[in-house]
């Protein structure tokens, strides 16, 4: 296919080219009605390019095929069959994948390391969870994807399941066994689903870990805001055989997606595909380049521990993305909250992720040379201001295996089963209360509860 092309980018092209007048959405006018002073911030040529796909980029009929056009570039340039644009970000495309792989009532296999989308996920659509748990490093306090040998445990325990989702890489850049993995869950005839939210990078380059198309996945979903080059909320699906219905997929994201598409999504997913097959092994050579040099600085400075590769191993991580610096910042005796805040503080310098152990960083092809300095110097200042920290006393987390809870009802209707809001032991009497509970009168008990009282079955 010819990747020079980008037909949404030249849709819009035409589009102003033609002069078109539009008298329907978006009520801006192609910026003609925004607020100059908001212009001046975010310039005319967001305004300039939002502009609908129907009666706009395309006909009321989507005769053009703009979009159909782009995505099939996509799938050609990762190595799927089809591929999909969401606008809506990863979050809504792993519910739109569970929904197509499970239904109400039926089971799926899901990593436990799971982001807050797939839990929303589990409970719109009403499916069974099985959780299959991470490997748990309790030296570095953080979980690795589960093994093979895990999924194969559990599809022998549940061989009614629809299939598996699996996360990877995780927010620390530890990556899963995918085609392991997807082994297993072909042997039962069900499709394996991959939460590849952070990989949009891993097809363009032969040093990377393995993308999921590649490995064996049978629908991967992939952010590529994170590590790739487009806005926020750009989001694609990723298909390959026969076990997901490209159909029933589309038709599930119709149900959850937006009717106002956002064309901005679409062009930046665009470009960056064209990019990415055009310069994409240089670009992301360059950054591994950086990346080498950023690992030795990091592993010179005195106190900070960097994650290595010696998390490879048997019931740690199957792989490690290079472009992610994974610190433990407990040696200097702070949190990870305490480090990320002084660094933004005190140097501008924004990370990625922290928890109470550590924080995260990432290259991407867009760091040069000076921000790579930059952030070295930052986590040397660091170092030298821990000191003069407030030391907080250390978390005391509970064992793994006792985070490992049964699950005795559906999540679905944990979520909407009536509550009893009782009092935070801790809580001054006459102090405002702050409720989390729903306010569909069918799901709250009233009156609140005060004092102390015993929670009902369902809370």
């Amino acid at each position: 296919m010819d990747h020079s092309r980008v037909p949404v980018i030249e849709a819009l092209q035409a589009f102003r080219e033609r002069g078109d007048v539009v008298f329907g959405p978006p009520g801006h006018k192609q910026g003609r009605g925004a607020d100059p002073r908001v212009v001046e911030i975010v310039g005319e040529g967001v305004f300039a390019s939002d502009v609908l796909t129907l009666n706009g980029l395309d006909d009321r009929r989507e005769s053009q095929g703009v979009v159909k056009q782009a995505e099939d570039l996509m799938a050609d340039a990762v190595r799927a069959d089809t591929a999909f644009f969401s606008t809506c970000g990863s979050s809504l495309s792993v519910k739109t994948a569970i929904m197509s792989v499970a239904g109400p009532g039926e089971k799926l296999l899901i990593s436990r390391n799971a982001h807050t989308s797939v839990i929303a996920g589990v409970i719109v659509s009403g499916v069974v969870p099985v959780w299959v748990h991470p490997h748990f490093d309790e030296d570095l306090q953080l979980a690795h994807p589960p093994e093979p040998d895990d999924v194969r445990r559990a599809m022998a325990e549940h061989p009614d399941a629809k299939g598996m989702l699996l996360i990877t890489p995780t927010d620390w850049g530890t990556c899963a066994d995918i085609a392991g993995v997807a082994q297993v869950c072909h042997a039962a005839g069900v499709p394996l689903i991959v939460d590849e939210a952070w990989g949009a990078h891993l097809p363009f380059h032969p040093e990377l870990p393995a993308w999921g198309m590649d490995a064996g996945a049978d629908l991967v979903v992939t952010s590529v805001h994170t590590m790739g080059a487009a806005v926020e909320q750009s989001s694609v699906f990723h298909l390959q055989g026969d076990l997901v219905d490209p159909s029933v997929l589309k038709q599930r994201e119709d149900l959850l997606g937006t009717t106002s598409s956002s064309s901005l999504v679409y062009l930046t997913l665009d470009g960056w595909r064209r990019q990415m097959v055009e310069q994409g092994k240089n670009l992301l050579g360059a950054a591994l380049t950086r990346a080498a040099r950023l690992r030795d600085a990091i592993d010179g400075i005195d106190g900070p521990a960097l994650m290595g590769r010696e998390v490879v191993r048997p019931g740690g991580a199957f792989d490690l993305d290079p472009l992610v610096f994974t610190i433990d910042v407990r040696p200097l005796g702070v949190s990870g909250y305490q480090a990320g805040d002084w660094l933004r503080a005190a140097c501008q310098v924004d990370i990625g992720s922290a928890d109470a152990c550590r924080i995260s960083a990432r290259l991407t092809h867009a760091d040069d040379d000076g921000m790579v300095d930059r952030l070295i110097d930052a986590l040397r200042r660091l170092v030298e201001a821990a000191p003069s920290m407030e030391h907080q006393a250390p978390v005391d987390l509970p064992a793994p295996r006792s985070l490992e809870l049964e699950s005795v009802m559906r999540p679905r209707d944990a979520f909407f089963g009536r509550v009893e809001q009782v009092r935070w032991p801790t809580q001054r009497a006459g102090s405002p209360r702050r409720s989390s509970a729903p306010t569909h009168p069918a799901c709250r008990c009233w009156p609140p509860v005060s004092g102390s009282a015993k929670p009902s079955s369902t809370t």
